[in-house]
């Protein structure tokens, strides 16, 4: 016996299939989980640096100063942050991507700049800073982003020649090589750093040859030692890295290492209390910059220390997911800009950590979003506010809209 369905039943059905389609995705126009954890992190870096530089007015160098200066500051480097954040936010990823080689060229000159005697700004022996009267501008921290842009436009334009090694990776090594060279002169071997793992990390996700990558990694390995090997100033600092607990040591190149490995051993499992530390008071120095999680690890303890640990990884998964999908949808360089933020954060983070807590010989790298400083804030919000457009245009195009 057959069973025969009348044929307004087929009609109800096709017209609740077709509203279902044409009503609106409920998905997100941005990824609000992502923009939320960003908030947090600068807000307890906002904290942090407050509690970290709260008693800083009581040294000589800083006599003049309040109390609220660094948290008054710190406030207005995130909200300007934000408000450019937005302003980026709106640009398409395909403007930033035409835009790469000239922003690539004009930061260079900013480098270039930055060394002229009467122009660069001089902090604790540094050539690292421009003057723009309400805040200095590091051109090195502009050129982390930077760096991604050019290095994903780069291996996207140059994507049938990644296999070679004169027409694929030898134009990328000397564009770096220059900014390595610019960045020694100011010196900042750190920032240096950072841009050689961005650059080669997005090389490497845009197929570079693997044997090439192997080979060039270990002479990149070869040419940090050889640069702290032919400094006096930085042998002797990885010297006193590797014995920090030696009294010379203790009290002259790793002064900074030992009082934060103290702070540290102070906090043990859920610190001492926020504003109680005691390496802040004049021991640790540049406690809410560079070292900023030493003073979060005595107030907070290993659980406040795990849970910045915690947030800063979902940001570089999530980048990293981000970039997967628009790789998945052929937007190859939004896909390897998105990486490449994730590479840089991944990297400065992961310095930054490892010389507060002993793992890595003392370098001036701030703590990503936390730390006080405008340029860095700023510098990180413009990264991510990039991350959440290629994210908000990798929805568009999913839903089958287009840019």
């Amino acid at each position: 016996m057959t069973f025969q369905l009348p044929f307004g039943f087929f009609a109800a059905s096709a017209s609740k299939l077709m509203d279902r389609r044409a009503r609106q995705s409920t998905m997100l126009d941005y990824d609000e989980p992502l923009v939320w954890v960003t908030l947090l992190l600068m807000l307890l870096g906002m904290v942090m640096v407050y509690s970290a530089s709260i008693s800083l007015p009581d040294s000589p160098k800083f006599a003049n100063y309040k109390n609220s200066y660094f948290l008054t500051r710190q406030a207005i480097f995130i909200v300007v942050s934000l408000l450019v954040g937005l302003f980026v936010f709106r640009i398409p990823i395909s403007t930033w991507q035409k835009a790469a080689p000239y922003l690539f060229g004009a930061t260079l000159l900013l480098l270039v700049v930055v060394l002229v005697p009467g122009l660069g700004v001089v902090v604790n022996g540094g050539r690292r800073w421009l003057s723009l009267k309400v805040f200095n501008l590091q051109p090195s921290e502009l050129m982390k982003v930077v760096a991604v842009l050019y290095a994903a436009d780069y291996t996207v334009r140059k994507q049938e020649y990644m296999h070679k090694l004169t027409k694929g990776f030898m134009p990328m090594a000397a564009a770096v090589g220059l900014v390595g060279l610019l960045l020694l002169l100011e010196p900042d071997l750190g920032a240096f750093g950072v841009i050689v793992c961005i650059a080669m990390g997005i090389l490497f996700l845009g197929g570079i040859n693997a044997i090439w990558f192997g080979g060039i990694g270990a002479m990149l390995v070869g040419i940090f030692v050889a640069i702290i090997a032919l400094s006096k100033f930085r042998r002797e600092r990885y010297f006193a890295y590797l014995n920090p607990w030696q009294e010379d040591n203790a009290l002259n190149k790793a002064y900074q290492l030992t009082h934060s490995l103290i702070a540290f051993g102070r906090g043990e499992l859920f610190g001492v209390g926020l504003g109680g530390s005691v390496e802040k008071l004049h021991y640790l120095p540049e406690a809410h910059t560079d070292f900023l999680l030493a003073v979060i690890g005595e107030e907070l303890g290993l659980a406040g220390v795990l849970v910045v640990i915690a947030m800063f990884y979902w940001i570089i998964k999530r980048a990293f997911d981000i970039g997967r999908q628009a790789i998945a949808i052929d937007q190859t360089f939004a896909g390897l800009t998105a990486k490449g933020i994730g590479i840089w954060i991944g990297v400065q983070t992961f310095i930054n950590m490892g010389v507060n807590l002993g793992l890595l010989p003392t370098k001036g790298l701030t703590l990503p979003l936390m730390s006080y400083g405008g340029s860095g804030v700023l510098i990180n919000c413009v990264g991510l506010a990039i991350l959440l457009r290629i994210d908000f245009e990798n929805r568009v195009l999913m839903r089958g809209g287009r840019l």
